[in-house]
């Protein structure tokens, strides 16, 4: 254990008393444990080396490749628990994982849940997350896959899209920019291209009252907001400090 520590350590992971604890109980052998921190050691994720990702009080499956979700990202689970009800309809693009999505409808006892990502690796992921809550994961672009039904129907929809300046991900930490995908990552010029095509048609898909929840950074809050009141929807700013995030919260 003082050894796997230590390499841990060597390796920059700040806490490496923890993530030697969560390898040792993720591997069945010492084989597999040796192979595990090898991965580690080598800058792979500890999500992906382990299999899981703790989020919202729960452990969610999140595959090699797949965006880890961040932790505050459960500004946007809280905020739609908040304005939500029961029987809500939830909608959660760029999915990845589907962690997002599944802690949002836990929240709110009787949801749909939909989910949606451009990545087939990825839905898969989220397709074994989301099943046993009885959420369903479709492939392809933003709203593209999605059935006609769900349309002028969804009450909360998550879109936590890539908002990352392009000329930015080459400062992103490495376990980032070298193992996640780069289309999570990159937003664009300014790193809100994403949401600008999610806002053209997002009034089509919420029923009325609906809510888009959005993280962005704090410096890019203002124009998100501008962005989605121009496509015809009241938006503001909320922020959780402890958490380090901000987002945006839009309504039909």
């Amino acid at each position: 254990m003082i050894d796997l520590v230590e390499r841990l350590r060597a390796a920059g992971c700040v806490f490496a008393e923890d993530e030697a604890r969560l390898l040792r109980d993720a591997a069945a052998t010492p084989g597999e444990l040796e192979t595990m921190a090898a991965r580690r050691i080598a800058g792979e994720p500890l999500e992906h080396v382990v299999g899981w990702v703790e989020f919202a009080g729960r452990r969610w499956a999140v595959d090699p490749g797949v965006f880890v979700p961040r932790q505050r990202s459960e500004l946007l689970v809280r905020t739609a628990a908040s304005l939500g009800s029961e029987n809500a309809t939830v909608l959660d693009l760029c999915c990845g994982c589907g962690a997002l999505g599944g802690a949002t409808a836990l929240a709110l006892p009787g949801s749909r849940l939909v989910a949606a990502d451009i990545d087939p690796v990825a839905v898969a992921c989220a397709a074994r997350n989301l099943a046993p809550l009885g959420g369903t994961a479709f492939a392809g672009d933003l709203f593209s896959p999605l059935l006609p039904d769900l349309r002028g129907t969804v009450t909360v929809l998550l879109a936590n899209v890539p908002y990352v300046p392009t000329d930015a991900v080459a400062l992103m930490p490495p376990e980032a920019r070298d193992h996640e995908p780069r289309y999570a990552l990159d937003g664009g010029p300014d790193g809100l291209d994403l949401l600008r095509r999610v806002a053209a048609s997002a009034a089509g898909w919420l029923a009325p009252g609906g809510r888009l929840l959005t993280e962005t950074s704090e410096a890019q809050a203002a124009l998100a907001v501008a962005i989605l009141t121009g496509a015809g929807l009241t938006a503001h700013v909320v922020k959780d400090d402890d958490l380090g995030a901000t987002a945006v919260v839009a309504r039909r």
